[in-house]
């Protein structure tokens, strides 16, 4: 699968120019933009800054025929066709997704490299979308990475910060895992770190899944002690009650039929989970293999951006998404032992079947949460997600 593409072109100052004809771009997700960028380079020798979505001819992604508002610096040779384009200013709009605001982040990120002595040679876009906004820095001292984040994920470099460089199990060496460095952050969502070498690990096997989450389980018990100050610091506090009462205040004005007894019984399923006897700690929030970096030295676990303090069983229960039952069950198993032996007369399997219908209802709450943080024009990323999550907790919950 493939996406068509249209660019509506500003020029330096945000005036509309016109649109470039349609071109097409293998990656089919709306928010990958570095392809957009080369194709329109090598077909008409300019430079452009992707800035937002404006709309596509489905309800969703990925792939279809998309529309972008973009903005170049010299004004074009090539013919553009003509283009309506409504630039009204919006509360719920990001900073990136404004004319002229990536141009001002970068000139944020090569400015703190300066001051680090590593002088920008070569700025790539690589995605912007409601979520983030990621820019990739070539330096004379290797890449690095201008992430840039909404106000619900600004904790994420305060997390990063906080996080043990390299964690793993004694003696074992496979679960040796790590963290993105931070090299600078101005505490308005952007952040520069440095770079993570190797691949992204989607579609890894059960082994690798094993030694993530052995190398994870150090990680959550260092930071079982320290939940207060994270919670200071900027994030989420998800702790027993709290969790019932953010899920049901997200969800208000969405139909939540699907999932109604779960959400009836929410209170009381979660003073259970509080009976096992597991700690609060810091919960990564989406730890699947693809937010896993590897490049079969290390491997680095990135995009802390939906952290949370909360359940400890929320992280395992996301690794084990999309395996088949009886890896799932190993993997659980090895998770459940490691916090017996923490936690001696705790019941980590039972808050885990407790907890499996409440992970898909928290993700629902978070597409609610995306939802009513941007602006319309961007609500087909996530405006299916809310109803799919529900009845995924509503079919878990099922006896």
């Amino acid at each position: 699968m493939s996406r068509t593409v249209s660019l509506v072109l500003l020029d330096a100052t945000g005036r509309p120019l016109g649109a470039l004809p349609p071109f097409d771009v293998p990656e089919p997700w709306w928010q990958e933009v570095h392809s957009i960028v080369d194709t329109v380079r090598q077909r008409h020798g300019l430079e452009v800054t992707v800035l937002r979505l404006l709309d596509a001819d489905r309800s969703a992604p990925p792939g279809g025929h998309v529309r972008y508002l973009a903005q170049v610096v010299d004004a074009p040779a090539v013919p553009l066709e003509p283009a309506t384009v409504d630039l009204a200013p919006h509360p719920l709009r990001q900073p990136w997704a404004e004319a002229g605001g990536p141009a001002r982040s970068v000139a944020w990120a090569t400015g703190e490299l300066s001051r680090l002595g590593r002088r920008v040679t070569a700025v790539a876009q690589q995605r912007t979308w409601n979520l983030s906004a990621i820019w990739r820095l070539d330096t004379d001292q290797g890449p690095a990475w201008l992430k840039q984040l909404p106000s619900f994920a600004r904790h994420e470099p305060e997390v990063l910060g906080r996080l043990p460089s390299v964690a793993g199990l004694p003696g074992d060496t496979n679960s040796l895992i790590g963290v993105p460095v931070v090299l600078a952050a101005d505490g308005e969502g952007r952040m520069l770190l440095d770079d993570v070498p190797g691949e992204d690990r989607y579609g890894a096997g059960e082994g690798e899944r094993a030694a993530v989450a052995a190398g994870h389980h150090p990680v959550q018990r260092w930071a079982c002690g320290v939940v207060g100050e994270l919670v200071a610091a900027g994030v989420p506090d998800l702790r027993g009650a709290r969790l019932a009462g953010w899920i049901r205040e997200r969800l208000a004005g969405h139909d939540v039929s699907a999932a109604a007894d779960l959400l009836a019984g929410l209170d009381r399923r979660l003073r259970q989970v509080r009976d096992c006897g597991l700690p609060d700690t810091l919960v990564h929030g989406d730890l699947h293999p693809g937010n896993v970096r590897g490049d079969g030295r290390r491997r680095v676990v990135i995009d802390w951006a939906d952290s949370f303090v909360g359940h400890p069983a929320f992280d395992i229960l996301r690794l084990t998404e999309d395996v088949d039952a009886d890896a799932a069950a190993r993997l659980v198993d090895a998770w459940a032992r490691r916090w017996r032996a923490d936690v001696p007369g705790s019941d980590p399997h039972r808050a885990v079947d407790l907890l499996r219908p409440v992970a898909p209802l928290r993700l629902a709450a978070v597409y609610a949460m995306f939802l009513a943080a941007i602006e319309p024009g961007e609500h087909p990323y996530h405006v299916h997600d809310v109803p799919a999550a529900l009845a995924r907790a509503a079919a878990v919950a099922r006896p």
